[in-house]
């Protein structure tokens, strides 16, 4: 696909928005996700090694863990990814703290590929406790990927990161960012989604507060909703009603993991359901 240059992808991003539209983003562990996404209106479409793990039928925290490297399989998935979008922004998922790469180098490949922005993930605003703790002590923190992002919107690429609170909503903005994503957790639902969430309404309350957060550092800047109990069509359409300001969702989990289990298994059973006529 052709790179789509910042500036154009944000101009259509700002008057979805004043038409009244949600903005959309969609996470594509595979092609014909990203194909079919892409199809059904998505406004930016976002590869990283989650999707890969979500469509091998694992959990979406494996993206976390150490069973590959992560902005090696995103480099990977851009040669499934990047021919088949004709005209959606893709954006690279970026493991901030990778020490085993030099950054601004890394971004301008990725770029050299045909993607049209970043986003931070594997990202450690999903740790917590101790371990997050001994991460930001060790060099291995949040900071990292607010420089990263940065470092991409320097280089003049569409930023989209997730935050997890005021204060990373703030870096984030003050870094740069176009987009933020304001992220609630583990998507919940489904075969092998979480358990332990947020209430939608708790859900709410913080996005709103990014929301403000980041508003006071560029008035301008779009913020979108995900994860936790943010699930389906209807849970996006509550937290719109909760909040102001909201200008859409960023789905992953929600976008091509639920929508495969339920499609997949309802055609099996239609298929296994039909009556073979005995002829004697």
């Amino acid at each position: 696909m052709p790179f789509i240059a910042r500036k154009e992808a944000l101009e259509k991003l700002h008057v979805t928005v004043e038409e009244g539209k949600a903005v959309l983003g969609c996470g594509a562990g595979s092609g014909i996700s990203a194909k079919f996404a892409e199809r059904g209106g998505a406004d930016l479409i976002i590869i990283y090694n989650s999707g890969r793990y979500r469509m091998a039928g694992r959990g979406s925290l494996a993206g976390l863990l150490p069973y590959g490297d992560a902005n090696q399989i995103v480099m990977e998935m851009a040669n499934e990814v990047l021919p088949i979008v004709q005209s959606t922004p893709v954006l690279a998922g970026v493991c901030g703290t990778d020490p085993f790469r030099q950054m601004p180098v890394f971004l301008r490949q990725l770029k050299e590929m045909g993607f049209d922005g970043v986003q931070n993930f594997p990202t450690v605003g999903l740790i917590d406790g101790v371990f997050r703790q001994n991460l930001e002590e060790t060099g291995m923190g949040f900071d990292l990927e607010v420089e990263m992002i940065r470092q991409a919107h320097e280089l003049d690429l569409l930023t989209c990161p997730y935050v997890f609170d005021e204060t990373q909503a703030m870096a984030m903005t003050q870094a740069g960012a176009d987009v933020l994503v304001a992220h609630m957790g583990l998507t919940t639902k489904g075969s092998i989604g979480a358990e332990t969430a947020l209430t939608l309404e708790k859900s709410a309350e913080r996005i709103q507060s990014i929301h403000d957060a980041a508003r006071k550092v560029n008035p301008s800047i779009l913020i979108l909703c995900h994860g936790g109990p943010i699930a389906e069509p209807s849970d996006v359409e509550e937290i719109f009603h909760l909040t102001n300001g909201i200008a859409g969702f960023f789905g992953a989990s929600s976008i091509e993991r639920l929508a495969t289990e339920v499609a997949i298994q309802s055609q099996v059973e239609q298929f296994k359901g039909l009556a073979r006529e005995i002829k004697t």
